[in-house]
């Protein structure tokens, strides 16, 4: 049977499956122990972060893994790419990549071996329970099969081509403790179902890559250690339509505010809408906007323009997943000595922003509204964005303001209405995790600062590199998007309702 076009013959490859599955289940366990070819199996060359399909046949139905090589080929019966391989290459131990059975061809005999439980957990780690809670924020070093140490949670991705704005986001959010607690349990989303058409369905698979990578990176037991965010990636480009891509630099702010509204969507259902993305990161602020008068008018028409609907001061209520902090305007001209002027700005001035007293303009073609914020309700993570870039018909500018900001304490009381303070008697925050762009606006890289709990450290990580880094070294940086974690907050990560 010929399987290079694909899907074709799909049903007629399950059915072969099934038939060369029939054989007596004893006489299976009986051969396994005497399986000649374990010791050929090659763990340097596994590498299971790559999509799951056929390296001929580039087929996703039935693949296995050969352990030898580490390739994936579709089939094993006779006539099949995994049985061609292991005749031509002799090359005999096969896994099945949705069963994860190991099998030994061309004899087509299932292996059970105990030694084999090692591979089966770098392809699915699964964590207890009490692992999640207890023991995940270990402060021990993990050895990778190569013998590089490293720790769990604090792992390198790998740069396909320009995927570092994607990468800075996926190990910031991994390292948020209430969400990667509850991506490492998949029993949280597995059962989670959505009617055909709509955008639930859609986003879904972003949320089963997720749960797969935060699992991959906080693997005691690597092979290796860095991770591939290959299948997640695939899994954005197709989930935003192509929007964002990794072969293209993309802004970490755009894909962070679509990462969370598409996982949000993905775990909402009709009965569960408070997911696990509102209870980390949603918050509620009060804007109050009233349209600018014209200059030109005299008084007469502007105590008859005051009086109109239209000029009238409006209230509402705004949820956020993220805060907009504008950076100051950089000066325009060089110091006495000729060089460029670093200009910095206190976190707390950003801040003012949302203190119910600061107005800030905003124009449109035809009108100007003065709009004020205050916060009404804070999140237990609280993401700040530092506004660095601004577009024009020509060009992208950047703003290298660097803003100055304690690591610990910030306390933003200051921010809150009279009601909210009376909630929150200690609104206070430390930093978890700081994204930084350094370099141009269009050739311009990213790497990300991360708190890791279990050692109270610090860790820069750019791509595969990572290495730790003291904390005050966090305020020299150009920071563009910071996450802060509210003191002695508790998370609700088990959802009570498991229905669909």
């Amino acid at each position: 049977m010929d399987i290079s076009n694909g899907n074709t013959d799909a049903k007629a490859i399950l059915k072969r499956e099934l038939e060369w599955s029939g054989e007596d289940r004893h006489e299976n366990k009986k051969k396994s122990r005497l399986c000649p070819y374990l010791d050929t199996i090659n763990r340097h060359m596994l590498d299971f972060d790559f999509e799951k399909l056929c390296s001929v046949s580039l087929s996703r139905i039935n693949v296995y893994a050969c352990l030898v090589c580490g390739k994936y080929f579709q089939g094993r019966g006779p006539n099949t790419h995994a049985y061609t391989h292991s005749v031509s290459d002799a090359h005999h131990v096969f896994l099945n990549l949705q069963t994860l059975r190991f099998y030994c061809l061309p004899d087509n005999y299932e292996i059970i071996d105990s030694s084999l439980n090692d591979i089966i957990f770098v392809v699915n780690p699964t964590f207890s329970r009490d692992y999640i809670l207890h023991k995940v924020n270990q402060s021990k070093m993990s050895r990778a099969y190569d013998g590089t140490l490293y720790l769990p949670g604090i792992v390198g991705l790998n740069n396909i081509k320009a995927n570092d704005y994607c990468n800075v986001v996926l190990q910031a959010l991994s390292n948020i403790t209430p969400l990667r607690n509850y991506f490492l349990d998949p029993s949280n989303y597995s059962h989670i179902h959505h009617a055909p058409g709509t955008q639930g369905l859609a986003m879904f698979p972003l949320i089963t890559r997720f749960g797969e990578l935060v699992r991959k990176l906080w693997n005691p037991r690597n092979f290796k250690a860095h991770v591939s965010p290959h299948e997640m990636l695939q899994a954005v480009v197709s989930c935003s339509k192509k929007r964002f891509q990794f072969t293209v630099q993309g802004d970490a702010i755009q894909i962070l505010s679509w990462i969370l509204n598409s996982m949000h969507l993905g775990l909402k259902t009709p009965k569960r809408k408070n997911t696990i993305i509102n209870r980390c990161f949603r918050g509620t602020m009060c804007i109050t906007s009233q349209k600018i008068l014209p200059v030109e008018i005299d008084e007469k028409e502007r105590n008859h323009l005051l009086e109109t609907e239209e000029y009238q001061m409006k209230m509402e209520e705004s949820p956020f997943l993220y805060l907009t902090c504008d950076l100051p305007q950089p000066p325009l001209f060089k110091d006495e000595k000729k060089e460029n002027i670093i200009p910095q700005v206190s976190l707390y001035v950003l801040l003012s922003k949302f203190d119910g007293k600061t107005g800030k303009e905003y124009q449109t073609y035809k009108e100007s509204i003065l709009k004020k914020f205050q916060l009404t309700g804070l999140p237990p993570y609280l993401i700040l964005y530092h506004k660095r870039f601004t577009k024009n018909t020509f060009y992208t500018e950047k703003n290298p303001t660097i803003v100055n900001f304690p690591v610990k304490n910030i306390d933003v009381a200051e921010y809150l209405t009279e009601e909210v303070k009376e909630r929150h008697k200690e609104p206070v925050y430390d930093l978890v995790a700081n994204i930084v762009h350094d370099g141009e606006p269009a050739s311009g890289t990213y790497r990300c600062h991360i708190l890791h709990k279990g050692t109270g450290k610090w860790y820069e990580l750019q791509d595969l590199h990572v290495k730790e880094i003291e904390p005050q070294m966090l305020t020299l940086t150009e920071s563009y998007i910071q996450i802060y974690e509210m003191q002695n907050c508790k998370v609700k990560t088990q959802d009570s309702k498991k229905g669909s």
